[in-house]
């Protein structure tokens, strides 16, 4: 039975990481540790083997993937599928910020009820199931090959949530760090696996804070 092989890479740290702000389908360019994080993945995968590079269309992961794209030869695939949840009012705001002007919202986002909207924006079981989608159709269109994909920590916990067949609502138990490699497999039937989560080593010996 084939077995597709999806690397899906969240994009190194930006400004808005660093200053704790909240970006959902807004943007902040990767920031001197992000751009040495976004290398470091581009060195890992100029020693692996891979079929295609697809990624967000959201600016920090299509600036990910471009640096891993210049080490490789392969061409980038945009994707808005990959997008990160829609946070409609929250965007652009930090959490100290959200807290302090839309403390309702904020309570309701952080608890990821399911069903809730975030006013301008998408719901968890909407963002969930546009995520699964989306990487359940390329997993089907490149069935017994590797697809390499940046994308985004919210992108990455909803494929967690969803193999590990844990509750779409709840606060998130495991990190989503940037520029971390993790490893999904789906076979013909549908059914994925998750051998490798979370996986930073080659950013290990690099000269960067708190990785």
């Amino acid at each position: 039975m084939a077995l597709s092989r999806l690397i899906l890479l969240r994009h190194g740290e930006t400004l808005w990481n660093q200053e704790n702000r909240i970006q959902g389908h807004r943007d902040s360019s990767l920031n001197a540790k992000g751009l040495i994080q976004a290398e470091a993945l581009a060195e890992r995968l100029a020693g692996e083997t891979f079929d295609v590079l697809y990624s967000s269309d959201l600016g920090r992961a299509r600036q990910t993937a471009e640096c891993i794209a210049v080490r490789t030869g392969h061409a980038v695939t945009l994707d808005a599928g990959m997008r990160e949840r829609n946070l409609g009012m929250l965007e652009g705001l930090t959490r100290t910020e959200v807290q302090a002007l839309h403390p309702d919202v904020y309570a309701r986002y952080r608890t990821f009820g399911a069903e809730y909207i975030v006013p301008g924006g998408e719901s968890a079981y909407q963002f969930i199931t546009r995520v699964v989608v989306t990487f359940s159709i390329i997993a089907r269109e490149y069935a017994g090959r590797t697809v390499v994909a940046v994308t985004h920590g919210g992108v990455l916990d909803a494929m967690y949530r969803h193999v590990t067949r844990m509750p779409w609502d709840g606060e998130r138990r495991v990190p989503l760090l940037n520029a971390s490699y993790n490893c999904f497999t789906c076979n013909e039937a549908g059914e994925w696996s998750l051998p490798v989560w979370g996986d930073i080593a080659h950013l290990q010996g690099l000269v960067l804070d708190d990785i």
